[in-house]
């Protein structure tokens, strides 16, 4: 594989680490009262898809035992800025309708150009700079995906069926109310549903299984400021590194 194809493909791979998910006022002191757990979650799963933007900030625990913390604002759009990190690398992630871009760490790059011929030659080219791709590169299809990402979220709706209401509780300041899931092996799915407004996913909790993690959602609705990079900071894998 050339050495610009390694560049690209490490952006690919670190934008598309997805791999690492009615209103509450009705004059009642019970927060969605006439409402089940199942219909409280569908309701909370379809209010966060439809809003037009959103800040996911959290953590997942890969099968391997390394942790990925992923911090990211998206919207309708795929306009997108966060930071990626995980295994001593840290990356961020500017996406706007046209292009993507990257900006990694010594430690990120050289972890991407491991074996790689003239990688030396590259780490110099590369450090403190944005490396572009196409915004619609396969592997781009990830955390800067709203509606694929909250799409893949709600993939297997039998997931959140069965559920059980929790306790009243508080997200960031926010009222929200826990509904909880165990299944078989152990593990557990909670969803912190905001009872106040729309009932957003104020919060997720996976415990036990093979990917155990905890993801923030905040900001909803907010304006994504995602501002191309200045073009004497930008690297272009495809004419730059030859």
């Amino acid at each position: 594989m050339s050495l610009k194809k390694s560049v690209t493909l490490a952006v690919a791979v670190c934008l598309g680490t997805g791999a690492l998910v009615g209103c509450g006022e009705s004059g009642s002191d019970e927060p969605f009262e006439g409402k089940n757990a199942d219909k409280i979650a569908a309701d909370a799963v379809q209010a966060t898809r439809d809003a037009k933007s959103v800040r996911m900030a959290g953590s997942v625990k890969q099968q391997d035992g390394s942790t990925i913390q992923v911090d990211f604002r998206v919207d309708e759009q795929d306009n997108c800025t966060g930071t990626l990190s995980g295994q001593g690398t840290k990356a961020e992630i500017i996406q706007t309708s046209q292009s993507a871009y990257v900006r990694g760490d010594a430690a990120f790059w050289k972890n991407s150009l491991k074996g790689q011929p003239d990688a030396d030659k590259a780490m110099g080219k590369l450090q403190g700079k944005w490396v572009k791709a196409p915004a619609n590169e396969g592997g781009l299809q990830g955390m800067c995906d709203k509606q694929a990402f909250l799409a893949a979220m709600d993939g297997d709706k039998s997931e959140r069926k069965g559920m059980k209401k929790g306790e009243t509780t508080s997200v960031d300041g926010k009222k929200a109310l826990n509904l909880e899931k165990k299944q078989p092996g152990g593990e557990k799915l909670t969803l912190f549903v905001a009872t106040e407004g729309k009932p957003h996913i104020l919060k997720s909790v996976s415990q036990g299984g093979k990917t155990p993690g905890e993801m923030v959602f905040t900001e909803y609705d907010k304006k994504v400021d995602a501002q191309e990079p200045p073009s004497d900071e930008v690297v272009d894998p495809k004419t730059d590194l030859r």
